[in-house]
């Protein structure tokens, strides 16, 4: 098909929208459908991967009796005679005789024979430098496989890989795991209008989205590299061809910002006709963001490639991240469907009609409530710096105050643990 054609053919009726909640399902699936291929990473680099196999033990954990505290392992009653000592890291020679014992360091294995452990702090010493105290009724020390027996499942694949997790999979004898790998993305930005410094004026407007949406990437798991990034890329349709083949070249997923709807310069749709793609969503009935899109590319050899659409205006680009952008993510790392957790509304929050109302909202987490807040239309910015996510108001409805609704997290700082 010659780009004329395709965009002659791109410039039909736009399909009827699909339902927020159907559209999450579907870029899910195509995800899923097409997960990044299993690699095996050492410990020190498989941090913000995900497990593409189950986590189980290699051995039981802990693998022999193991003191938890300073103190002595005895045999019998006392007062104990000392016959050695326990370091961490050595395997000691059995305790054989009644009234003996051995000094043991806190993580050293407990020898063969011991019947109870005492603590330092609760034990004195005889005139004839034998120990003496009285033990705890409770076990010093972990049995093995207290935490975990041999072959026992840790966490599923689909998890991703934290510290947390990579401390574990440490103590379990790994040093490696098998992992999918990031998906690496990519951001074009669409628009003649924007200036990528200085300030806004005489018709142009900055971009916001450039600098932006690479961050929201990463929070979700995507490798973005500087040279990722393009744009304003012209506003013509040969530009947009050429733009999105460079970076289908290395990306699994390529972002693009503006150009989603069916204006004089909105070249996207015929541009995906160019290529060859087909569309998993072409708008969702959700506001605001609504021409919001993801379409598929499959090489020949197999290989899956997605754009996802995002429209220009910043809190509209924001609501396709969240809607189609994360469960995509999620999918191509084999991981869960992001569950919505619930909030009640402090309070009330209108409806869109037929549409799905994604509301900015600030959580307060103590009182397990969302409030709405100010400057939430699609081109603003200053109530999306204050959010803590979106709470879901269903088509054909509206919030009212103790209303219990869904809502979509924005995703935390790298730093915080993923909801």
């Amino acid at each position: 098909m010659s780009t004329e054609t395709a965009a002659t053919a791109a410039q039909v009726a736009a399909p009827s929208p699909v339902e927020w909640a159907e559209a999450r399902s579907r870029v899910y699936e195509a995800g899923l459908a097409a997960a990044l291929p299993a690699v095996d990473r050492p410990l020190a680099d498989a941090d913000g991967h995900t497990l593409a196999e189950p986590l189980t033990t290699r051995t039981d954990l802990p693998a022999f009796p193991t003191s938890s505290v300073d103190g002595w392992a005895v045999r019998g009653d006392g007062p104990w005679q000392v016959v050695g000592r326990v370091l961490a890291g050595h395997t000691p020679p059995p305790l054989t005789s009644d009234g003996s014992t051995v000094e043991i360091a806190t993580g050293a294995m407990v020898p063969a024979g011991s019947t109870a452990i005492l603590r330092i702090e609760e034990s004195t010493r005889t005139a004839d430098g034998r120990v003496a105290g009285t033990p705890r009724p409770m076990a010093e020390w972990r049995e093995p496989g207290e935490e975990a027996y041999a072959g026992e499942e840790l966490l599923p694949a689909g998890t991703p890989v934290d510290p947390a997790l990579i401390g574990l999979a440490a103590s379990c004898g790994y040093d490696s795991l098998r992992v999918r790998r990031q998906p690496r993305a990519a951001l074009l930005v669409f628009g003649d209008e924007l200036l990528t410094s200085g300030l806004p004026g005489a018709g142009r407007v900055r971009d916001a989205l450039g600098p932006a949406v690479p961050a929201w990437l990463r929070r979700y798991g995507c490798q973005v590299h500087p040279a990722d990034v393009v744009g304003p890329v012209a506003d013509t349709l040969s530009a947009h061809v050429a733009a999105l083949r460079g970076a289908l070249a290395d990306a699994d997923l390529v972002c693009t910002t503006g150009g989603t709807m069916h204006g004089p310069v909105d070249h996207l749709h015929p541009a995906l006709a160019a290529l060859g793609a087909d569309y998993v969503v072409n708008t969702v009935a959700v506001r605001p963001g609504f021409p919001m899109l993801l379409a598929r590319l499959v090489d020949g050899d197999g290989r899956v490639r997605f754009v996802a659409g995002l429209p220009g205006n910043p809190q509209s680009a924001v609501v396709a991240l969240v809607s189609l952008v994360a469960p995509l993510l999620a999918g191509l790392q084999g991981r869960p469907m992001p569950m919505l957790p619930q909030a009640t509304l402090a309070e009330p929050i209108p409806g869109r009609g037929d549409h799905t109302h994604l509301a900015l909202v600030r959580f307060d987490r103590a009182a397990g409530t969302a409030h709405p807040l100010r400057h939430a239309g699609s081109a603003m910015l200053r109530g999306l710096a204050g959010a803590d996510g979106f709470a879901v108001i269903r088509p054909g409805t509206s919030g009212e105050v103790g209303d219990r609704v869904p809502v979509v997290p924005l995703p935390l700082s790298p730093g915080e643990r993923a909801q």
